[in-house]
């Protein structure tokens, strides 16, 4: 059973357009995955894509059954916040995973570790001159 007859041609206008800006951000991130070289650039491109998508996708489910019921649905909330805060921090794992495994393997062009504060030793005698 399909309710389209019900849904109003405002809110049916909206959700199809958030439909398609989901999934053509989607199929970018897909894209880029593709398209790029190394894995850093690889795991990038579907990170936002997926992020930016989701929420598109999941508004335009939030219009569609918001419209439907004539009442504000929230389940989709639920979604979105999920997906807004597992994507960032599983690229960050997966990226420093990765970073880690390319130190150990000492291969070409991986970034040596950054160093934020110096050594203790060097604060003290270093710049100041020493004792001697």
């Amino acid at each position: 059973m399909t309710y389209a007859g019900a849904l109003p041609a405002w809110a049916a206008l909206l959700t199809a357009f958030l439909v398609l800006v989901g999934a053509g951000l989607t199929l970018l991130g897909a894209i880029g995955t593709l398209r790029f070289g190394s894995f850093f650039e690889r795991v990038h491109a579907p990170t936002l894509g997926t992020s930016w998508g989701t929420g598109a996708i999941v508004l335009a489910s939030i219009v569609c059954f918001s419209a439907l019921g004539s009442r504000p649905v929230a389940n989709e909330l639920l979604i979105g916040v999920f997906i807004t805060l597992t994507t960032p921090v599983t690229l960050m794992l997966l990226a420093r995973a990765a970073l880690y495994r390319d130190r150990a393997e000492r291969k070409p062009g991986v970034p040596a570790r950054s160093i934020l504060r110096p050594p203790r030793g060097r604060d003290q005698q270093g710049e100041s001159g020493g004792g001697q």
